[in-house]
């Protein structure tokens, strides 16, 4: 677990993707502490040594198997319980399944915003409604999924979706993936939202 504490009013807690706690993990949560904030990044796979890219399939099935939703959502709600009166806002920035589990957390009372980047996985959950503001990511190619047919169904109050240059992935800098431009405009975006919310 990433743990920086600067006597912030606003916590922010990073969901990582099902590689855990990797070096973009790492560089965003100092990131984001170099912005004054207080950052929490929970290890949802409970190992020192995250998965390599090229161990995509081999992540997916220890998340899906070992993890899962349910479970990352039980940490990830804990954690929100243990520091909501520590803090007099909490947001959740989530990646890949991350942002799928951020999206499970927006129906919570002291969640003040949440972030989602190329969160493919909230398409089996789009009967939820978000209580909070609510910033989803996705690249405008996506081989799970058409991402244009779930845009459709996110059309909700309090959810503010865009569409970015690349593919899935395209925030991580050491990702072949990786899409400069959409990193630096989705991360100049993430940052305003929690400036002003």
């Amino acid at each position: 677990m990433i743990k920086i504490h600067n006597n912030s009013e606003k916590l922010i807690i990073v969901v990582h993707e099902i590689y855990g706690i990797n070096q973009h993990m790492t560089d965003l949560c100092e990131l984001l502490s170099e912005q004054n904030f207080d950052v929490i990044c929970p290890n949802l796979l409970e190992q020192e040594i995250p998965f390599d890219y090229s161990q995509e399939d081999e992540a997916y099935r220890n998340f899906m198997d070992s993890v899962s939703f349910t479970n990352a959502l039980h940490k990830v709600k804990n954690i929100i319980l243990d520091y909501q009166d520590e803090y007099s806002k909490i947001f959740i920035i989530g990646f890949s399944v991350g942002a799928t589990v951020a999206w499970l957390c927006s129906e919570e009372e002291c969640v003040e915003g949440i972030v989602g980047y190329y969160g493919s996985r909230i398409k089996d959950y789009v009967n939820i409604s978000p209580k909070c503001p609510t910033l989803l990511f996705f690249p405008k190619i996506e081989k799970s999924f058409n991402v244009n047919e779930l845009i459709s169904t996110l059309d909700k109050k309090n959810i503010d979706v865009h569409i970015c240059k690349g593919e899935h992935g395209f925030s991580d800098p050491y990702s072949p993936k990786y899409n400069v431009e959409s990193a630096q405009n989705t991360y100049r975006e993430t940052l305003n939202f929690i400036k002003t919310n």
